[in-house]
């Protein structure tokens, strides 16, 4: 639960959702699509309580999870970093959301259970 008040108060989370992209640096990292994991968490405009228990109103987590799978796999980049920069940004312009931090996890090291980017953006008020 986030200790930020009105209006990033209700935060919907996605957690290590499974997608498939070219990344990396390496050669031999670009033949092909790699397994990475994405975890989003999204403060849609439209508070919980204003919902009235009605999915209409609601920003849908499955298509949510649905458009970042298919975002992922279009991708051809180099760094984790540049992914989820560019998820987040896709995201707040596709869905009625006000925030998203996603991050981005790669299978890349060894000795490492995973390398990870994090990035937290905001939708522009104009």
């Amino acid at each position: 639960m986030t200790n930020e008040s009105h209006p990033f108060s209700d935060e919907i989370h996605v957690e290590q959702l499974e997608v498939f992209s070219v990344i990396g640096v390496l050669e031999h990292e670009r033949k092909g699509l790699q397994r990475l994991t994405v975890t989003i968490s999204f403060w849609p405009y439209q508070q919980t309580r204003d919902l009235a228990d009605k999915i209409d109103k609601a920003v849908n987590y499955s298509a949510v999870a649905e458009e970042t799978k298919r975002f992922a796999r279009a991708q051809t980049v180099n760094l984790i970093e540049t992914l989820a920069d560019r998820l987040a940004a896709h995201l707040l312009k596709t869905f009625p959301i006000q925030k998203v931090t996603v991050e981005v996890r790669k299978f890349a090291l060894q000795d490492a259970k995973y390398v990870s980017a994090t990035v937290t953006r905001s939708a522009c008020v104009g």
